[in-house]
């Protein structure tokens, strides 16, 4: 199990809750022989969009990241900003993202929130399965996940909706297509729902 480190992500937080899930070895690194190895990856992230593609950028590992992901088939978990990125493109900024998934990253529309919703949202949410994945098997009843954002996800293709919530509005909070996965939301932060999640993703 690899975390990136790509200088824009939540790193310290995510490898506990994986180890406290009953993951073997975390490495988190920028190497690319390590990458290259690694049989799963986590792409965390906080932050601006243009600069979390940026760093990424900056940091030479986008072909290598789209042969593990793309090529190889590599399970992958976005977090948060990880999500976004793998999106086409973000209202929050002016330059591409990763095109992994047909969808995009907009801006939370304040004219259909009620009064005394505020943006960023931010506090616990409890989601909809919209389809089943392997990273939900064994979910604690009502499950619920921590949120902190501004922007949240929209996909082309409903089918790649994974879990949908509610903040004024409905919207995509998870999504899934093949082998990548992406939460809106932090497991790291979920207590035993994020645990249950990334313990599923540590035994795809």
């Amino acid at each position: 199990m690899l975390i990136i480190n790509y200088g824009a992500g939540n790193l310290l937080s995510v490898k506990n809750m994986l180890k406290r899930a009953g993951t073997g070895e975390v490495i988190i690194s920028n190497r690319p022989e390590e990458i290259a190895k690694a049989d799963k990856l986590i792409l965390p992230g906080v932050g601006h969009f243009d600069y979390g593609m940026q760093k990424l950028k900056e940091s030479g590992l986008i072909p290598l990241l789209e042969q593990k992901v793309l090529h190889d088939k590599a399970p992958i978990l976005g977090i948060c900003l990880g999500a976004q990125l793998m999106t086409q493109s973000s209202e929050e900024g002016s330059v591409n993202g990763l095109g992994w998934v047909r969808g995009k990253t907009i801006a939370f529309d304040r004219s259909k929130l009620p009064e005394g919703y505020k943006v960023p949202h931010m506090g616990w949410n409890e989601v909809l399965e919209k389809k089943q994945t392997p990273l939900f098997q064994n979910m604690p009843e009502n499950p619920r996940f921590y949120f902190v954002h501004s922007y949240h996800l929209e996909m082309e293709d409903q089918s790649d909706v994974w879990l949908s919530t509610e903040y004024g509005y409905e919207f995509c909070a998870a999504y899934q297509h093949e082998n990548i996965y992406a939460c809106q939301f932090h497991p790291e932060k979920s207590h035993k729902f994020g645990m249950q999640l990334m313990k599923n993703f540590i035994e795809l």
